[in-house]
């Protein structure tokens, strides 16, 4: 209104002034006189008018100035009105943009991650935060960019709809024996040596980062079902070029690698090597959820039982995963034992050595078959797969498995490879009792042949249960897992055999128990306290009958001056009262604790004779992990292990009982990815 008030009168002084400054009409009427004979009181009225024009337009121009002010300040207020909300216009548009990119990231994260589920709903959240105003909306953008930034740097992959998960740990491991077994972070517990083996008289500290591990899991939402994959690796492996001398160069070692598609229903499927379905689990039967001892060995504990191998397995779940059901097929392998076979052996004049036995086990690899050709123990030619069943319970205390083990052991038996008479006894009934080894039978000394061969099979399993449980607040874990059965050795952490051999060469399964009772204790987040204590044991074997053939051919020795002439002689020497098997209560275990001198630089002695066959290992480990920090960035861990074992052997003759002790101490300082 002022600014209207003084246009208006700004117009009419205008005007006024105009009106004032106009010449009077030339002719004027009469009666009224000429300007130029105006009297002097109207000039001075004049005057005094413009004196009072001119002091209300100085009024009026002030008024104009300050109101010129008063708008240039309206215009720069409106300017910066007009600015702030095209920020913020501009700021809602950027922020609404990141919102719904990291809305997006948080959707796809969400198939595979509650955490991303989470993050999406924040990121939802804040797109509707930023219509509360200009401060909410700084402070909605400002937590909106921190979880873009955190979408940017996700711990999970996404690769053409697939979910790829990297993990695994960098380690720096030790371990020190009391007694050496020449082996590096993981113990073979069945080379524990007697006082006899020059390595029992050292010990031994090694230095690894071979633990070294290598994680990939993919997943993909698939209609009703997950389907990926899961890869772990190390570098526990050892090549024929593998040394400690200089580079320290170990193959990389495959662990794990199997595909899966797990079906809403609880029904999943797997196929691939992974940990066998005789492996105890957390909870359920689920792939990735094995519970192995905590312990920084990776060989384990003794008493634990588990492999590593092709499996190929269906899984049912049912009630809320309370109850679970699963069915395995593995691939298996046979591991022998004892002694005293049936052998024969023929040495020439020159010194050359034929010999056979009459079976066959196992094979060596072929390399070009991509199978280890330097594996002493070699392949089993195998005539079915293991067969494992399990049930597992999760009630809602504790978690419970029982499970079941078919094995079937197959070798090819030769009844006429030892022979130094015309017949030989075999047991088998599908040949007669009494066989003729010989083609023509007036030759009283047959030779060796494979006549009659045949192919021997065995069937073998047992069973097993386990149980662990929360106490005192979920403070403490403790559990135990017993198994039994015929043939399952090699099921052992402690690798006893599955069987031996009868004199006939057909197969005698070995008995064999394991068990494993563990204490771990979670006293802070940080920190974890393990107790464990496993046996694993083998009952005999042992066979008498056993047949061993020797036959030594010398040269004729010309005369030699006064030396007279030798004719050329073979002389045989044949056994048929041999004792063998595993464990025989006649062996000969006398130089078990006899040290003997060694056959080279690298050929440390391994003691006097001694059958040694084991009876049962035991190992009592104690030890903690302490975690130094655990977050988005991964976790650095360190931990340390005692562990103390002995090694019974079967008493043989004379009731002499071989024993073997040895202490280990093993540390880990360890980085594990996020």
């Amino acid at each position: 209104m002022k600014k209207l008030a003084a246009l208006a009168l700004s117009l009419f002084l205008t005007i006024g002034t105009a009106f004032a400054d106009t010449p009077k009409d030339p002719h004027p009427q009469a009666g009224k006189p000429a300007s130029g004979a105006r009297p002097k009181a109207a000039a001075k009225k004049k005057v005094d008018n413009s004196a009072q024009i001119a002091e209300q337009l100085e009024e009026v121009r002030r008024a104009l100035q300050a109101q010129q002010e008063q708008i240039q300040q309206l215009k720069n207020e409106l300017a910066r009105r007009d600015q702030q909300i095209t920020d913020a216009r501009n700021a809602a548009v950027a922020a609404d943009s990141k919102a719904s990119e990291a809305a997006a990231k948080a959707a796809e994260a969400a198939a595979s991650s509650a955490e991303a589920k989470t993050a999406a709903t924040a990121a939802t959240s804040d797109m509707n935060d930023l219509k509360l105003g200009s401060e909410s909306l700084k402070v909605a953008v400002q937590d909106t960019q921190k979880k873009i930034i955190s979408a940017e740097s996700p711990a999970t992959l996404h690769y053409k709809g697939i979910s790829i998960t990297p993990g695994g740990f960098f380690a720096a491991e030790t371990v020190s024996r009391s007694r050496a077994l020449s082996a590096d972070v993981n113990t073979p517990f069945t080379s524990i040596p007697y006082p006899g083996n020059s390595l029992g008289k050292v010990s031994e500290t090694n230095f690894s980062g071979r633990p070294t591990r290598v994680t990939l899991l993919a997943e993909g939402k698939l209609g009703n079902a997950k389907i990926g994959g899961y890869y772990e690796a190390d570098f526990l492996g050892a090549g024929t070029t593998s040394n400690n001398r200089q580079s320290n160069s170990y193959v990389y070692r495959q662990r794990q690698a199997f595909a899966q598609v797990a079906f809403d229903n609880g029904l999943s499927i797997t196929g691939g090597q992974m940990w066998s379905l005789a492996t105890e689990n957390r909870k359920g039967i689920v792939n990735r959820q094995e519970v192995p001892p905590q312990v920084i060995d990776h060989a384990y504990n003794v008493g634990f039982t588990w492999a590593r191998q092709y499996g190929f397995r269906i899984v049912k779940s049912f009630n809320h995963d309370k109850f679970a059901l699963g069915l395995s097929v593995e691939g298996p392998q046979t591991t022998i034992g004892g002694r005293g076979f049936n052998s024969y052996s023929n040495t020439s004049a020159i010194g050359a050595v034929t010999a056979f036995q009459n079976f066959w086990l196992n094979a060596p690899g072929a390399n070009g078959g991509a199978y280890n050709a330097f594996d002493a123990t070699g392949y089993s030619a195998n005539k079915a797969p293991d067969v494992i069943l399990k049930v597992a319970l999760d009630p809602g205390w504790g978690h419970y498995d029982l499970f079941g083990i078919v094995s079937t052991f197959r070798n090819r038996v030769y009844p006429c490879a030892v022979v130094g008479t015309n017949a030989f006894d075999t047991a088998p009934p599908a040949t007669p009792t009494t066989l003729n080894c010989a083609p023509d039978p007036t030759n009283p000394n047959p030779k060796p042949s494979a006549l009659g061969a045949l192919n021997d099979t065995r069937t073998g399993g047992g069973g097993g249960a386990s149980f662990t449980v929360p106490l005192f607040s979920k403070k403490v874990d403790f559990g135990i897992k017993a198994v039994f059965g015929d043939g399952i050795g090699r099921y052992g952490a402690a690798q006893l055999a599955d069987a031996t051999a009868r004199p006939d060469g057909t197969l005698a399964l070995i008995r064999n128990e394991q068990a494993l009772a563990r204490l771990e204790l979670h006293p802070t987040p940080k920190l974890d306290i393990y107790f464990y204590g496993g046996n694993e044991y083998a009952w005999r074997a042992a066979y008498t009958g056993y047949a061993s053939v020797r036959i030594t051919n010398t040269p004729a020795i010309p005369a030699n001056g006064a030396n007279p002439a030798y004719p050329a002689t073979v002389k045989t020497v044949i056994a048929t009262n041999g004792i063998g098997g595993y464990g025989s209560p006649f062996a000969n275990n006398s130089g078990c604790s006899a040290e003997v001198a060694p056959g080279g630089t690298s050929a440390p002695g391994a003691g006097g004779t001694c059958a040694g066959d084991i009876r049962n290992i035991m190992e009592g480990s104690v030890g903690f992990w302490h975690k130094l920090y655990q977050g988005p960035k991964g976790g650095m861990r360190w931990g340390l292990q005692y562990s103390y074992l002995t090694k019974s052997g079967w008493s043989g003759a004379g009731g002499i009982q071989p024993k073997a002790v040895d202490n280990m101490v093993l540390t880990s300082f360890r980085y594990y990815l996020p």
